[in-house]
């Protein structure tokens, strides 16, 4: 198989990450930043940077659990609360989730996971209102890309410092940066139901997806190209299908055009307009 190299600069990696988070939050009239802590590798990565960006006293780190959520996701995130001395909130999502779902008793596990994303995502914005900060972005490159995300769930924040960063320079950069072993180290898990693991549920590696996509995306192959490179045909076929039908995950909503200059087609402006 094609040798595949998806290490980074991590002190520039940093440096810029950091400047983005301070920049985005700025320009818009923020100084502070709201981000959902799941115990994870990916948020806390996006934690410590902002933290970095903005000062520990400005970076509110919330858990919200479910009632099935693994304790060690819990302690996980406690342990980057305590390094990094940021306040916190615990805030238990069990009872909104449930109280929809007491309507809808036969709701798979699908959409009880989706209501806990969307749900988490409601915490987090009221607590962007309330800490009067915005909401940082957790997703990786690789998972935007494969639409491994709730839309409107963990998928939606004001600003995404690690978007471009594949699973393998998620975890190279949070050794630079300190993360705790123990978040790096274990399986990356959505922890939406007992015993859920991302790769389980995707069917395939994560490390097996980077270098795949890389080749896809950063590198513009052809399928028939990966395939040349050493993939089979079937994973190929599998990851380019998920890019292109989550494709609608990574874009704004779609707008009828009736007029001369419709948002989104001639209407176009980068973010920063105005500020």
């Amino acid at each position: 198989m094609k040798k595949i190299d998806l290490s980074i600069n991590t002190d520039l990696a940093r440096k810029i990450l950091t400047g983005f988070i301070k920049s985005e939050v700025t320009r818009v009239g923020f100084s502070r930043a709201v981000i959902g802590l799941s115990g994870g590798i990916d948020s806390a990565l996006a934690c410590y940077l902002a933290v970095e960006a903005l000062g520990a006293e400005n970076v509110l780190a919330v858990r919200m659990p479910y009632k099935s959520s693994s304790p060690d996701s819990l302690n996980h995130a406690g342990l980057v609360i305590e390094a990094l001395q940021i306040p916190s909130l615990t805030v238990e999502i069990t009872g909104m989730v449930d109280a929809l779902f007491a309507q809808f008793p036969d709701a798979n596990a699908l959409r009880r996971g989706n209501a806990m994303a969307r749900a988490r995502m409601v915490a987090l914005f009221d607590q962007s209102a309330a800490f009067n900060g915005l909401v940082i972005g957790t997703g990786n490159k690789t998972e935007i890309l494969l639409g491994y995300s709730t839309w409107y769930g963990d998928s939606a924040s004001a600003l995404n410092p690690i978007g471009d960063l594949y699973k393998a320079q998620v975890r190279q950069l949070s050794r630079a940066i300190g993360v705790p072993a123990p978040i790096i180290d274990k399986p990356p898990s959505a922890d939406l139901w007992e015993g859920q693991t991302d790769e389980d549920e995707l069917g395939f590696t994560y490390e097996d997806a980077d270098k795949l996509i890389y080749l896809l995306v950063d590198q513009r192959y052809r399928p028939e190209d990966c395939v040349e490179a050493g993939f089979s045909q079937k994973f190929v076929d599998t990851v380019v299908r998920r890019i292109q039908r989550n494709h609608f995950k990574r874009v704004m909503p779609p707008i009828a055009k009736l007029g001369n200059r419709t948002i989104g087609y001639d209407f176009l402006y980068l973010r920063d307009w105005g500020t």
